[in-house]
């Protein structure tokens, strides 16, 4: 399985120890944004954007890890476009508060989990060996 991460920069020691995880598992990370230092010019942005969306493009499932920045929700439209299984994760119920939540983390192929990573990593792992048996 293929699969890409979007979050924010202040979250990516969980998109790391997140990937690591499912890598140990034999499945691929199409593009790994994490090792970017943030942008110096328009060209890198593109560079990097392009990059990005090609890494969503290739992924089997997409995964946001909120809370996320613009680019992670620009990505997660895309995901959804791309028709793309979308898992968002959060460690607290923050994604249900009606002042801070966004109507497309509540579309029917968007699957919420909320805990602690290590939780949610098993249920994409019980999810996704049930979605492929």
């Amino acid at each position: 399985m293929n699969f890409y991460i979007a979050s924010s920069f202040k979250n990516k020691g969980s998109v790391q120890r997140l990937a690591k995880l499912l890598e140990k598992q034999g499945h691929i990370h199409t593009y790994d944004w994490t090792k970017n230092e943030r942008a110096s010019s328009i060209q890198e942005l593109k560079e990097i954007g392009q990059c990005e969306k090609d890494g969503v493009q290739r992924a089997d499932l997409f995964i946001l890890i909120l809370p996320g920045g613009k680019g992670s929700h620009i990505e997660m439209g895309m995901a959804i476009a791309f028709e793309k299984k979308v898992y968002l994760y959060s460690e607290n119920s923050g994604l249900n508060d009606l002042q801070n939540t966004s109507a497309f983390y509540h579309l029917d192929r968007v699957d919420k989990f909320m805990g602690t990573l290590e939780e949610f990593f098993h249920y994409l792992m019980k999810c996704e060996v049930a979605t492929h048996v």
